[in-house]
């Protein structure tokens, strides 16, 4: 049974973390620690952003809990930080691969999930300054942006059968 409550334990962490993560991102990114976050709201040459160091902040937290929980034995503790990894992970997958592209894996993706997430992140950085923003998740996406992805899919369908250039005859 145990099993069942590590695995609940570890998923609840991963759905929690999107909230924490969205509240770090809004009041954390864009309040006090904006000058870490600055440089990815602007291009910039360069692999690394001093935003990066976000990631750094986020796995201490994990690692501590997963060293602990070990060597306490504290299964709980370890499940919660293992749910902090793993949200981390599919963060860095979906915003630094899926999103920002810093690894050609998903370039031409037409999923709409895909899509949604893309969209909603270039609406959050459309704003260069810490005010004034929006769609602070990361893997959770207004239903808004599902809407527009959706209506954009159903004119794209609708157009193929759009001549723009026949040929003359």
């Amino acid at each position: 049974m145990t099993t069942v409550y590590y695995i609940l334990v570890l998923l609840g962490t991963f759905i929690i973390m999107e909230g924490i993560t969205w509240c770090t991102h809004r009041f954390v990114m864009h309040g006090f620690l904006w000058y870490l976050h600055k440089d990815h709201h602007q291009v910039r040459p360069g692999v690394f952003e001093k935003n990066d160091l976000f990631a750094f902040i986020f796995a201490v937290p994990s690692f501590l809990l997963i060293y602990f929980g070990t060597y306490n034995h504290m299964w709980w503790m370890q499940a919660i930080g293992f749910g902090i990894m793993i949200y981390g992970f599919a963060y860095f997958i979906v915003h630094d691969v899926i999103i920002h592209q810093r690894f050609k894996w998903f370039s031409r993706s037409n999923n709409t999930y895909v899509r949604a997430i893309r969209w909603a992140h270039k609406m959050h950085h459309k704003h260069l300054n810490k005010e004034h923003g929006e769609s602070f998740g990361f893997l959770i996406v207004n239903r808004k942006y599902w809407q527009k992805v959706r209506r954009d899919k159903e004119l794209m369908a609708g157009s193929r059968k759009v001549e723009y250039a026949p040929e003359a005859e």
